[in-house]
């Protein structure tokens, strides 16, 4: 089971390291907010979130790894509601897909203001690109398509996000994709 601030107990060592990482990343979005990743110090973020230094360290390298584990969090719902579907079309998961961009819309405008949607690259590629068992015809296949896909999203938010998901999966289908 996947361990969140509600199924684990407050006191246990799991319990304040979700509750690091909750204040951590709400305190990281709030200042992203304002300002550019690179202008916001670890010692502006620890204090706006209310921990120690060493609880960020002991958990992040780098504050850019606090949105990837965000961006983690948002793509398990996705996945959750795609193994639940069952098989899907490639239009059709990239229709669900711009719709998870659009429920969380205000999250990734903010990605895309601050130039971090290249954050979203290794979660699209490490879901729909090639692993290490396929043989090469499947991985280069399966590569074209992730990469293809993260290039029409970064392009999709760079046009300010004005498709709606059925007008993207249409689009993608027309290419023959």
């Amino acid at each position: 089971m996947r361990q969140t601030s509600k199924s684990v107990s407050p006191m246990s060592n799991e319990g304040r390291n979700a509750y690091v990482i909750k204040h951590l990343t709400e305190a990281l979005l709030s200042l992203l907010a304002k300002k550019p990743i690179e202008d916001i110090s670890i010692s502006e973020l620890v204090d706006t979130a209310g921990i120690g230094r060493a609880s960020f360290y002991r958990n992040y390298e780098r504050k850019e790894d606090i949105l990837k584990a965000y961006i983690d969090t948002l793509f398990l719902e996705w996945t959750d509601e795609c193994n639940k579907s069952g098989e899907m079309s490639l239009s059709e998961q990239v229709r669900t897909m711009i719709a998870h961009f659009e429920k969380h819309r205000s999250f990734y405008q903010l990605l895309n203001e601050r130039g971090l949607t290249y954050l979203l690259k290794d979660v699209i590629i490490g879901i729909c690109g090639p692993k290490p068992e396929y043989e090469k015809t499947q991985a280069y296949a399966t590569a074209f398509v992730a990469y293809t896909l993260y290039g029409w999203i970064d392009v999709w938010f760079q046009r300010g996000m004005v498709e709606t998901a059925d007008e993207i999966a249409e689009l993608f289908k027309v290419q023959g994709l």
